[in-house]
């Protein structure tokens, strides 16, 4: 055996290593570590930061396994949809029943989505490109991975990555504007709960209303809408509990789980180490800041026409990522006042920004379709 001849198949490894793959290898190493160590969304950032490492060491979604993954649930949008399944299966829709006025925080919530997408196209971005940056603030990585697949699937990695991190740092992020933006008078603002009773057969219809309206005024958001609504169905009927659970734990979990790999897996540094990374890392920050200041001025309205009966701190939740978003500004509002509870108004809200999210999706679709037809 000549080992001349077979010596380049075994370092074609070595040789076909750069130093972009070292530094992509290192980002993923930082997704692992602060899923481990900081515990910000492990279930999405561990898988994305090992099929980050794996894509730079040529095993990206453009060959074997990880091209599977990616043809089967990313390309076909199975593995978002998936995961919706099980969000819907999760979420008690009765706060915001019992206070349809959350609605409109839910509505001012997804105002970043739309700011940012003016002003992605003003920084150059064509307008696929934009709409799929700007629905980083929704705040919500399913939403954002079902656009960015349908407008600008070169984009997805880096699209995803910060809605997923952004979603993991709300506890981070929001606080020091929350704080910035509403005196301590406003946080102190308590908000008299006296739940309406919501019937069962309210709670199943409204599934239903929901993906047959969402689905007429935006089309294109109808599988979003559809497969969330479904999950929440079974969720209030009662009477498939095994599904209930296999939406909320096995279906969740597998989707999840590839997909996180599959969207590591198009993190190779020929892809990702582009100036337009960092933009769109930064723009969707923009968005979710955005989103944010939107939500909290829109509860200070809300606050002065109710003669502060409203706690501003409840339009933050406004946003898509749910429940984490309700959780923080209720625990906002106890550090000011322990006695202080918010978190079913805040919950209303937050509910009402997974809708909106889901809508707001839709109707960019709508719009970018409209426009490059």
């Amino acid at each position: 055996m000549d080992l001349s001849t077979i010596l380049p198949d075994l370092l074609k490894g070595f040789t076909n290593f750069t130093a972009g793959n070292a530094i992509m290898i290192a980002v993923g190493a930082v997704l692992i570590y602060l899923a481990v160590a900081k515990e910000y969304e492990p279930v999405l950032l561990l898988p994305i930061g090992f099929g980050c490492i794996i894509a730079n060491l040529g095993m990206s979604s453009e060959v074997g396994l990880m091209k599977v993954l990616y043809d089967a649930g990313i390309t076909t949008e199975l593995f978002p949809l998936l995961i919706f399944i099980g969000v819907g299966a999760m979420i008690d829709f009765s706060p915001l029943l019992a206070q349809p006025s959350m609605v409109l925080l839910g509505a001012a919530g997804q105002f970043g989505i739309y700011g940012t997408l003016i002003l992605a196209t003003l920084l150059g971005f064509k307008i696929n490109e934009a709409a799929s940056i700007g629905i980083i603030g929704a705040i919500d990585g399913p939403t954002s991975i079902f656009v960015a697949t349908k407008l600008a699937p070169h984009m997805l990695g880096p699209i995803a990555v910060a809605a997923y991190s952004y979603m993991s740092l709300i506890p981070i992020i929001q606080p020091p504007i929350m704080r910035l933006l509403t005196t301590k008078k406003e946080r102190l603002i308590r908000m008299e709960y006296a739940p309406k009773p919501v019937s069962k057969r309210a709670r199943i219809a409204f599934p239903i209303l929901v993906t047959i309206g969402i689905s007429l005024i935006a089309p294109d958001a109808a599988p979003l809408i559809a497969t969330l609504m479904l999950g929440n169905l079974m969720r209030e009927v009662g009477v498939v509990d095994r599904l209930n659970k296999a939406a909320q734990n096995e279906i969740i979990n597998f989707a999840t789980l590839f997909l996180g790999l599959a969207i590591g897996s198009t993190m190779t540094a020929a892809s990702f180490l582009k100036t337009e990374t960092l933009f769109i890392m930064l723009l969707g920050l923009g968005a979710f800041v955005l989103d944010t200041v939107a939500g909290l001025m829109f509860g200070k309205l809300m606050a002065f026409v109710t003669h502060g009966k409203v706690n501003p701190l409840i339009g933050a939740a406004g946003i898509s990522a749910f429940p984490m978003a309700g959780r923080l500004a209720a625990k906002m509002a106890q550090d000011e006042d322990f006695e202080n509870f918010i978190l079913m108004h805040a919950m209303g809200s937050n509910t009402a920004g997974q809708l909106g999210s889901v809508a707001a999706g839709g109707i960019l679709l709508a719009l970018v379709s409209g426009i490059l037809a």
